[in-house]
């Protein structure tokens, strides 16, 4: 029974362990600009010139606009994602510190601790109302480090 046992948690913890590891889905949508959830903003997300390396502090630029293209100014932003598949959050805890021009806002603390398919979440509270977006980004062995 206790054999049993062992192979039966054997198997769980390798299931488990793998499950962390599984491919990045076929049809994930890796665009970094695209509509909020609700339609209300244009939302693009520029990652930082030099692709940074695992573990290394970074910076993006999160260009906010209405859904007609007009500079959206003064927005504030909750900052939010992780992997999923691997079912953690973010290792820092990134925020947007400042409007650098008319609808562009610095996003800094992003820090990546794993090869994979990472989530950047923003909740957007801006003069058109508050919406959602979400961001998709499989991060590979950056600059080969």
């Amino acid at each position: 029974m206790l054999k049993r046992m062992t192979i039966s948690l054997a198997l769980v913890t390798a299931t488990v362990v793998t499950a962390g590891c599984m491919a990045t889905p076929k049809n994930l949508d890796l665009s970094l600009a695209k509509k909020s959830a609700g339609g209300v903003y244009y939302v693009e997300l520029l990652p930082p010139a030099q692709t940074p390396a695992i573990n290394q502090m970074h910076s993006w630029t999160v260009k906010l606009a209405t859904a007609e293209g007009a500079p959206v100014r003064g927005a504030k932003f909750l900052v939010d994602g992780g992997m999923p598949q691997h079912g953690h959050g973010l290792p820092t805890q990134p925020r947007v510190t400042r409007e650098i021009e008319a609808g562009s806002y610095a996003l800094d603390g992003m820090k990546f601790s794993m090869t994979g398919w990472w989530e950047m979440k923003l909740s957007i509270d801006g003069p058109q109302g508050a919406d959602i977006v979400t961001f998709n980004t499989v991060v590979n062995n950056p600059s080969g480090r």
